[in-house]
């Protein structure tokens, strides 16, 4: 219950920084509608249906009831909240003669460029791709990663380990932005024709006709790899470090005198406890490739969340740029609570 209460905690804070810090920037929020087609009748009605017009305070309680999903609304006004009270759905009941509680999912508003489109719909098309995308960065990270790992703590100040420990460090200093042009340009442009990878691209791919798509699995390798670079190298050195640690252990040495092979030793004693660093590192990094991973679509084209946030900033999208940062906040709240249902399954004495 107490860890539910931080969550619930953290979550609000994230919302009220996001809510004060998109409206408190200088510009009408009308005219970002509105563009060239700036007209002072219909930026009074576009204030009204959407309460810019309204104190910040209550523009703020509303948000806070679009966002809850336990929201409250008065029954006989029928305003439950400042934009488009008719796409709130859910389970309502009745609280006395004038007030309504509705159970309903968040609700994130609606796109000011992309009329009609809420802003839900437009995560939900694109979080997908971002989710495998992030999820074949961390599992490529994390396989290599350990291999690296364990070969670096059994080989010690070798020249494996020295070699290791150098590409290691080269994967840390380089900026997700920085690979990411570097990858595309090399494997995509310049090495293409050896590579068969193209600068840009995205999971689905236009064929030539324009009358489908298809499934383009090539696209995923280079944002990929260049995604997968710096978690890499921290849980390569993360995995040495701890394993070296957990070699010297007194129950490794009574393994050894048991007879049990050097694979024994390691892949079925001392690898496994000596994961909950790397798990926490690995953890750490699938979370924050979901907003890392915006340098990475962008460069290459991938239309995930990165992109749509991008795009959003670039056309002056408010309620999308909020819905995506909320969202990339809810994964990353998630994920971490998660880990430490991770750490009670793979040890035991974690309380």
């Amino acid at each position: 219950m107490r860890q539910a209460g931080y969550i619930l905690l953290l979550l609000w804070g994230v919302a009220t920084v996001v809510f004060f810090l998109f409206y408190v920037i200088p510009g009408d929020p009308a005219q970002m509608m509105l563009g060239q087609r700036d007209d002072e009748e219909q930026r009074l009605a576009i204030n009204a249906k959407y309460g810019f017009n309204l104190p910040l305070g209550t523009q703020y309680a509303y948000f806070l009831n679009d966002l809850s999903p336990v929201s409250i609304h008065h029954s006989k006004s029928g305003h439950i909240s400042s934009m488009e009270p008719d796409k709130y759905t859910g389970l309502v009941w009745n609280v006395g003669d004038s007030w309504n509680v509705m159970l309903k999912w968040p609700y994130l508003r609606t796109s000011f460029q992309q009329r009609g489109a809420s802003v839900s719909s437009l995560i939900a098309q694109v979080l997908p791709n971002t989710a495998i995308l992030a999820g074949t960065s961390i599992f490529i990270a994390f396989i290599v990663g350990l291999l690296f790992g364990t070969i670096s703590a059994l080989f010690p100040n070798t020249i494996w380990d020295r070699s290791l420990a150098t590409i290691s460090t080269l994967g840390m200093s380089l900026p997700s932005f920085f690979s990411a042009i570097l990858m595309a340009w090399l494997f995509g442009f310049v090495w293409s024709s050896w590579t068969g990878l193209d600068m840009t691209g995205s999971l689905f791919a236009i064929d030539d006709y324009g009358e489908g798509s298809y499934l383009a699995l090539d696209h995923l390798v280079l944002p990929a790899i260049t995604l997968g670079v710096r978690p890499l190298a921290v849980i390569t050195q993360l995995t040495r470090n701890s394993l070296l640690q957990t070699l010297d252990e007194g129950y490794i040495r009574t393994a050894r005198a048991k007879g049990l092979g050097p694979l024994q030793v390691v892949w079925k004693h001392a690898l496994r406890n000596a994961l909950n660093p790397v798990i926490t590192a690995t953890s750490g990094w699938f979370a924050g490739m979901l907003a890392g991973a915006v340098f990475v679509e962008f460069i290459f084209g991938w239309n995930g969340l990165g992109k749509l946030l991008v795009d959003s900033l670039n056309t002056l999208d408010l309620p999308v740029v909020m819905g995506v940062v909320l969202t990339l906040s809810a994964i990353f709240v998630a994920i971490n609570a998660a880990v430490d249902l991770i750490y009670k399954l793979i040890d035991p004495r974690i309380e």
